[in-house]
């Protein structure tokens, strides 16, 4: 009985433990600096926690940059709509959300619009965390 007692309390004790490894919007990025990012799709990193953009931008004087979009869980973006072939690479992108504080290229998405113009709402922390397909 002492034994379960002290699992179970163990157990209590290490669950927050994800949680609390799990990063806040604001420690990251900025709500005051939006950015919009237009590229070129290079890949798609489908994995938890959240699902990483990386889009090729072009430009004026013809170099490339590569920006890295953190979009919602998963989870959430396929009970949304989102599939692993949402975005492919080589697709043109455009996508809204807020800059990284640390002034990197790195961007949290809020909204992705396809060339096509279907728009994915991409949100990961800030605000709601509701993903739609439309």
């Amino acid at each position: 009985m002492k034994a379960a007692l002290a699992a179970l309390i163990v157990g209590l004790l290490l669950a927050p433990l994800p949680a609390v490894a799990h990063h806040a919007f604001a420690a990251e990025f900025d709500s005051n600096k939006t950015v919009t990012v237009k590229g070129t799709v290079d890949k798609v990193e489908w994995t938890n926690p959240h699902i990483w953009i990386y889009v090729d931008t072009k430009e004026e004087n013809g170099t490339v940059t590569r920006w890295q979009c953190e979009g919602g869980s998963p989870n959430t973006l396929t009970r949304q709509g989102w599939s692993r072939d949402s975005l492919k690479p080589g697709q043109q992108v455009s996508i809204e959300g807020f800059r990284a504080k640390n002034g990197s290229n790195t961007c949290n998405s809020r909204v992705v619009t396809t060339a096509d113009g279907k728009r994915l709402f991409a949100r990961s922390s800030f605000g709601s965390n509701r993903a739609v397909l439309l």
